[in-house]
């Protein structure tokens, strides 16, 4: 694989809700690109939704899951790719992002992850024992444990962009002139 190649499969990484769902179509478009969201693409072959998948087979097997699709477009280009919050915990997942495209990693501070998150109920490692709502105070543990665990592997991405402040419309923007330096500086290598 060359270097121009392995630049236009582009995964966006980060944590749940930093903005990979979002951004991923639009940047897609704006890039001329085809876009995958590893989720609904589990959600899809599985016909379960992610909780049903967590509660009834377990997180293993879900990382199974996002393992096979990443070696399925492993060889693609001119692709955008939103993998999961946790998908970078799997080694297999991991190494098979980081030699295969670019990660690019969409970082949002843990005050923007807890507000954005409070919101939400379809994150099973966000949920209590029981698979009860928790508290957003204890969204803010669970969020700060998990990031300690992940933010070695999302740091590894040669590129980093805030979606905590900045408007949609000029995090891709800015997202898209990232890259086309990132494509430059791939070529000359």
């Amino acid at each position: 694989m060359n270097a121009m190649q392995k630049s236009t499969l582009i995964f966006l990484t980060g944590f749940s809700t930093a903005g990979k769902s979002t951004i991923g179509p639009i940047l897609a478009n704006s890039l001329g690109f085809d876009f995958i969201d590893i989720d609904k693409a589990i959600v899809e072959r599985e016909q379960k939704s992610i909780n049903e998948i967590f509660a009834e087979k377990g997180e293993a097997y879900f990382r199974q899951l996002e393992f096979e699709i990443l070696s399925s477009i492993a060889n693609r280009e001119n692709l955008v790719v939103s993998l999961g919050g946790g998908t970078l915990e799997n080694d297999s997942s991991f190494e098979l992002v980081r030699n295969s495209g670019t990660m690019v990693y969409l970082k949002s501070d843990l005050n923007t992850l807890t507000r954005r998150l409070s919101t939400k109920d379809d994150r099973p490692l966000l949920k209590g024992e029981n698979g009860q709502k928790i508290t957003p105070e204890e969204i803010a543990n669970r969020v700060s444990l998990l990031m300690s665990r992940r933010e070695e592997r999302y740091a590894q991405s040669p590129i980093c962009i805030s979606t905590d402040q900045t408007p949609l419309g000029k995090t891709v923007d800015k997202l898209q002139r990232e890259l086309e330096r990132h494509f430059k500086s791939q070529r000359h290598q």
